[in-house]
């Protein structure tokens, strides 16, 4: 069975926003160095990569190898999760700037942000990539890829946070970035 139109157009915008927030990412990137920025956590970015794009193909696989229909009392509501989510992560776009970024790049003269989400959190993004990695899928109740996605991307996450706590929020003792 051939996923729905309307689930096409989803995955397919989703899958464009991704790609702008490549472009985003690969600019900043590009100041972050130009300041004397550091890459940190290399090894985990590519399996990071492709779980994403497994979530966007398991979405339609599932839909169509398992005949999965849309049910509004399901799909609505994580639908606007879903937009919600989207606002989430342009607000951490922004409150980051330039330092926002796919990658872990750190720029030792750059401030750790504390400001927009960042004022209640340390990683709002990852949150709204856990809320995206169950509602995206629900939106057509794919469950088993909302929940293969989650417990796959879990690790990774874990792996991210920490690299990033290490670098932004070393321990007592430990070494920070230059000038932080």
């Amino acid at each position: 069975m051939t996923p729905p139109a309307s689930l096409l157009l989803l995955v397919t915008a989703i899958g464009a926003v991704r790609l702008v927030e490549l472009a985003v990412a690969r600019r900043n990137a590009r100041w972050a160095f130009a300041q004397g920025g550091t890459e940190y956590g290399q090894r985990h970015y590519p399996p990071m990569v492709v779980l994403h794009i497994c979530l966007l193909v398991g979405i339609l696989a599932e839909v169509s190898l398992a005949d999965r229909a849309f049910t509004p009392l399901i799909g609505g509501p994580c639908l606007a999760v879903l937009v919600l989510a989207q606002a989430g992560r342009a607000w951490c776009m922004r409150a980051l700037g330039p330092q926002w970024n796919t990658r872990v790049v750190v720029v030792p003269t750059a401030p750790v942000v504390t400001t927009g989400p960042y004022r209640w959190m340390r990683h709002p993004n990852y949150l709204i990539v856990v809320i995206e990695g169950i509602a995206l899928p629900l939106v057509h109740t794919a469950w088993l890829t909302a929940l293969l996605f989650t417990l796959a991307n879990t690790p990774w996450l874990v792996v991210r946070i920490r690299t990033e706590n290490k670098v932004l929020w070393p321990a007592p003792g430990g070494t920070a970035p230059a000038a932080r």
